[in-house]
């Protein structure tokens, strides 16, 4: 019995397609930098984020042609004082962060300082939601006020979705879209450890 090499191939067998990579033309690439300036631009003009389907119609893209021009933009921007950041209403440009530390120097009254009550009180209904204002209260121990409830409503943090199946049939609060975007996240499950209230007194 003679043994064969098997591991020549005939150059004639077909290779995967997975394993065939074929570059960028230049005129593809050109497109691909084009489309990403709209991207940016549309941003730019946006006073709110833009979801990943509302690029793809207006620009008449695909995925695959909407991720590629996304990373270009994210490349082309690192050299610059914007980042392209995502959240869970879409896309949006903002100061990177390695320049928050100059804004708040200069301008210190654009950080919103938000009270140790109001911290409390959306730290419950983020970790444990959906909640309802009696469970708040038993959490937090005191009485919750109506005027910071209100002030998380108007900030379009929380919403009122559903009720509770107990007597009363108390309304069960969630937070929002809006709530992810005013911290700068895509899903719930990106919140850190849910911290002590007594931690939360730090944060005021």
């Amino acid at each position: 019995m003679v043994d064969v090499d098997d591991t020549r191939q005939d150059d004639n067998a077909q290779k995967p397609i997975s394993a065939t990579v074929l570059p960028l033309t230049d005129e593809q690439q050109q497109s691909l930098e084009d489309i990403s300036k709209h991207i940016e631009v549309l941003l730019h003009a946006s006073e709110t984020p833009l979801t990943a389907n509302t690029l793809k119609q207006h620009l008449s893209l695909s995925t695959k042609e909407l991720n590629q021009a996304l990373k270009l933009l994210e490349k082309r921007l690192d050299t610059g004082v914007l980042s392209l950041h995502e959240t869970a209403s879409g896309y949006r440009l903002q100061i990177a962060d390695r320049y928050s530390a100059l804004i708040q120097r200069i301008f210190p009254q654009r950080q919103e300082r938000l009270s140790q009550a109001l911290l409390e009180t959306l730290s419950v209904i983020a970790y444990k939601q959906p909640v309802t204002r009696s469970d708040i209260e038993q959490i937090r121990g005191v009485t919750l006020s109506s005027n910071l409830l209100r002030q998380l409503f108007d900030k379009d943090w929380i919403v009122e979705k559903g009720y509770k199946d107990t007597l009363g049939r108390p309304a069960l609060l969630h937070t929002t879209a809006q709530f992810l975007d005013a911290f700068g996240l895509t899903h719930l499950d990106e919140l850190p450890p849910m911290p002590d209230i007594e931690a939360i007194h730090t944060l005021s």
